[in-house]
Formats: C-alpha cells, sequence, structure tokens
C-alpha cells in the first residue's frame, strides 16, 4: 500500500482542502485555519518524489523522476480520488494533492494532463554572471550523483560539462568555458566517484585497460549524454556532451537546398567533416531524419556511442553501437552490406579499411554517410587519398572520383546574443569536380567551387561573409574561425564590412 493512503484519507475525512509538500520543508495539510504540518522532519526532493511516484502510473512516475511538471489523478479503494500536481519552481520541487471533491466540477469530469516540459524549460539561458547555482538534490531517486550536474547542463543550455579532478566543474555555454555556479572543486577522489558511478563494468574494464572510454548515458525526458572518460595527471576526467531527446530538423538547423538534395542520391559518399565540436553529428542527424520523412528505405547507422535516437517514421532504421553491438565500424560495415541496406551511416572513419569498405560500399549502389576530422571540402579529398600506400592512390583516386557526390565542412560559431550557428563550405562531386579528382589536380578544386554556386557550391569565407552581413554573428568572431584569414578580410572590404579589431596574420 503507497505510504500516502493514510495522510489522504485524513485530508477527506478532516475537511482539509489540499495537503502540500515543499522541498526542504515540513508537509502540510491546509484547512481554511491556517496550514497544519503532518510530519516533524522536512523532506528532500528525492524523499518527496518517492512518496509521490508510488501514486502515479508508470508513465506519470517516469515523468515526475525526470523532474517534469506533471498532473494526474489518484484513486482509493474507497473509491475517493484526488488530483495530484508537482512542479519545479524557483524554490524547488513542490507537490500539491487536493481532493477531487475540493476542485472544481470542471476538473472532476476532465482533469486535463498538464503537458510534460523536461528540466530543460524549467530554467531559461541567462548570462553567464546571472546563471542559478546548482542544485546538487535534483536527482532522481537511486540514480548517480553526477546527474545533477547533467541536468543542469540541459537547464542552462549548455552543450558540454566537464570534469576534472582538483578543479571546479566547468560548462561549455554558447562556446565559452565557465564554472558551475555553486559547485566546489572536486578533488581527485570525488571527481573519481562522479564519473565511475555513472559507468557500467564493461566500460570500467575498457577505462582501466586503455585509460580511456566513450558510451552514452540517457536521463529519460531529459536529454542523451555522449560521455568521454579519460586518465589524466592527477586521475581520472570527463567530458559530457548532451544530446537533445529531440532530434533538430533540418528546417531548424536552416540547411542549404544543396545539403538536402543530397539526401535524395539512390549512391554514392556523402561526408561531413570538421573539427570536434563542430556539429557534424546534429548534421548528420538532421538528414537522417529528413530522409526518414520522405524516403522509404532501410538506414542502418554505426555509431560509437549511439547519440541521437531515430524513431521509425517512413523509413526502418537500425541503430549499432561499436564495442556493444559490433567490435569495430569495419566489421559492421561489412556485414552491412548482407543486411539489405538503402543507406549506411559510420559515424567515423577513422582507419584506412573503413575508408576503403566505405568507398567500396558506395560503389555498390548504397548511400553512404560518414564524417572526418578535415577542416575544408579540398582538404578531405586529400587526406582521404593521403591514408592509402603509394601504390593503390591511384586506384582510389579513380573510385573517390566516381563515388564521392558531396562534402559539407562546417564549424560553429558565436551568435549575437547568445546560442551558436553553423557555417558551411559545401562541396558537390559534378563532374568538373571528379575529373580534377581523378586526374590528382586537387589544388584547382577551390577554383571550381567559386565558379559554381548554380550547383550549390560555396567556400567558407562565403557563408562567413553572409552571416556577418545579416547581423548574425561579429566579424571578430568570423574572422577567429577562418581558415583562410588573408582572403576574409579582402571580402570584409568588397563587401564594406569593417575590419574586426584583431591583429591581421603575419603569415
Amino acid at each position: 500500500m503507497p505510504q500516502l493512503d493514510s495522510m489522504l484519507r485524513a485530508l477527506a475525512d478532516r475537511g482539509a482542502r489540499e495537503l502540500v509538500f515543499k522541498e526542504g520543508a515540513l508537509p502540510t495539510l491546509g484547512y481554511p485555519e491556517g496550514d497544519k504540518p503532518v510530519s516533524r522532519a522536512a523532506l528532500s526532493r528525492a524523499q518527496i518524489v518517492t512518496l509521490i511516484s508510488e501514486l502515479a502510473s508508470a508513465q506519470d512516475g517516469g515523468s515526475l523522476r525526470s523532474g517534469a511538471a506533471t498532473r494526474f489523478v489518484y484513486r482509493l479503494d474507497e473509491g475517493r480520488s484526488f488530483a495530484i500536481e508537482t512542479r519545479v519552481g524557483e524554490s524547488g520541487f513542490a507537490a500539491r494533492i487536493v481532493a477531487q471533491s475540493a476542485v472544481p466540477a470542471a476538473a472532476q469530469a476532465a482533469p486535463a494532463p498538464v503537458a510534460a516540459k523536461t528540466v530543460a524549460a524549467a530554467i531559461a539561458p541567462a548570462d553567464h554572471a546571472g546563471q542559478k547555482p546548482i542544485d546538487l538534490g535534483n536527482v532522481r531517486p537511486g540514480a548517480p550523483a553526477i546527474e545533477a550536474y547533467l541536468a543542469y547542463m540541459v537547464e542552462t543550455g549548455a552543450s558540454d560539462l566537464h570534469l576534472s579532478p582538483c578543479e571546479t566543474p566547468m560548462l561549455r555555454l554558447h562556446g565559452e568555458m565557465i564554472r558551475v555556479p555553486g559547485a566546489k572543486e572536486c578533488s581527485s577522489e570525488e571527481a573519481a566517484r562522479l564519473i565511475f558511478q555513472l559507468m557500467q563494468p564493461r566500460y570500467k574494464k575498457e577505462f582501466e585497460e586503455s585509460s580511456d572510454t566513450d558510451f552514452a548515458h540517457e536521463i529519460p525526458g531529459v536529454a542523451r549524454f555522449r560521455c568521454n572518460v579519460f586518465a589524466e595527471r592527477k586521475g581520472p576526467g570527463g567530458v559530457f556532451r548532451v544530446i537533445p531527446t529531440k532530434i533538430p530538423s533540418a528546417e531548424d538547423l536552416g540547411l542549404s537546398k544543396a545539403i538536402l538534395d543530397l539526401c535524395f542520391l539512390s549512391k554514392g559518399l556523402v561526408l561531413v567533416t570538421g573539427p570536434t565540436g563542430s556539429g557534424k553529428s546534429t548534421t548528420l542527424a538532421a538528414m537522417v531524419d529528413h530522409i526518414n520523412r520522405n524516403r522509404t528505405d532501410h538506414i542502418i547507422t554505426i555509431e560509437d556511442p549511439i547519440e541521437f535516437v531515430h524513431q521509425n517514421k517512413k523509413c526502418l532504421i537500425n541503430q549499432r553501437e561499436v564495442g556493444i553491438h559490433t567490435q569495430s565500424f569495419k566489421k559492421a560495415l561489412r556485414a552491412a552490406l548482407r543486411e539489405d541496406p538503402d543507406i549506411v551511416l559510420v559515424g567515423e572513419m577513422r582507419d584506412l579499411e573503413t575508408v576503403a569498405i566505405a568507398i567500396e560500399t558506395a560503389e555498390t549502389g548504397h548511400l553512404v554517410f560518414g564524417t572526418l576530422h578535415t577542416s575544408t571540402a579540398p582538404s578531405t579529398v586529400d587526406r582521404i587519398i593521403d591514408q592509402f600506400p603509394a601504390d593503390r592512390q591511384a586506384q582510389i583516386r579513380v573510385m573517390l572520383s566516381e563515388s564521392l557526390k558531396g562534402v559539407i565542412s562546417q564549424t560553429l560559431l558565436k551568435k549575437k546574443g547568445g546560442g551558436r550557428i553553423a557555417a558551411h563550405e559545401i562541396l558537390i562531386g559534378v563532374p568538373a569536380i571528379s575529373n580534377l579528382i581523378r586526374e590528382g589536380k586537387t589544388f584547382q578544386i577551390p577554383s571550381i567551387m567559386q565558379t559554381s554556386r548554380k550547383h550549390g557550391m560555396i567556400m567558407m569565407n562565403d557563408t562567413l561573409v553572409d552571416l556577418v552581413k545579416r547581423g548574425l554573428v561579429t566579424a571578430e568572431e568570423a574572422y577567429l574561425k577562418a581558415i583562410d584569414k588573408h582572403s576574409l578580410l579582402v571580402q570584409f572590404k568588397n563587401a564594406n564590412i569593417p575590419p574586426p579589431n584583431l591583429p591581421e596574420p603575419t603569415s
């Protein structure tokens, strides 16, 4: 029997208006003449959640434990019913229980469910100095303590949480590193305890063997997180990146028509490139989601770890995680050829053999998406070819010229007023590009890209200038993220954009 049943009977039998629980306060029964405490001890958030969860359905209980606002009806055996509401406010977690006879008739007839909001919606992003201090008690019952930091990261709109030994936990917020307000410095032992609580035995073993490991963690109703744990000179550290539960659409990201057209190819190789943290996974997820909404195909993703979770819409999607569902990218990619795929996504093309199989797969009539850590579209072509021994490069050059359909290179910039935006460089595998790859004249690719806007191609500097002209980013931010800084300054001058307040490069 739920622990609260006796309190609910008292609520109904003694003429009380409501039973109220507030985090860090005594629970009270509300009477017309005033409130009366029903306990001698204040309750924590975890204790209140545990009590209320016993009255909730599995779905409502999941929302409640995730920190979402909930509303539901609980009925005692005798037929008496109670409306129950929970919320997260400025003063913390609270729950209110009202006997159905005490609520308006309209509410009795059809208690309207409140749309569940994740913790992310509870607090809007604010300036760094005005951030609300972290609540280290904001943890699901029985969950690891580090979830308080993960939930806070989502609340504030940060992209990454950094836990380092002998350092205060830090967030990357709008591209900048800030210390978590209200958090204290973690000793080596405390950092290790927080991190290892989150890790399953197989990841602890992998960390012991290789001194680093990757895995994913999910807080239901809040978000998924990509986690990397590593050893450094003071002890174990970790970086945790938030992966939104909702996959951003192509429209949300403002992907161009040229990028979306790549989603409708029947075969070929499409690469999304950029440095770590440039949003490659988000762009790929949006492209897969666009395919999922507009095509009827079989998609296989090979990831390490699985980040965005796709639900089947028009497509059938199978997601495999390296280390759990397969031994390696190359093994999974070879196996995929026997699994009737139309589209294969390779989360990371890490080694020569994976790259070779991906090119072969694209040549045999499949559409292959992959990622590389290159900074420009032209350099991506050279990077792929240079991975192979000299005696194989001519063959790979021919294969790549026929299979490469597009390269999307991107970087993230700080937006004016907060947030970040992606800048893209787009290479499309038109015949002129294919000929240059085949003939080993990749140094001429930028010239073709500059004169082929009608095919959807664009250079990174052109995108940066456009973002500055539209008032989305500052000239200083565009300059800092540019690869060819000298050319960007020339384009700024031609576009009548004031030069950034930074020294020009010496080379």
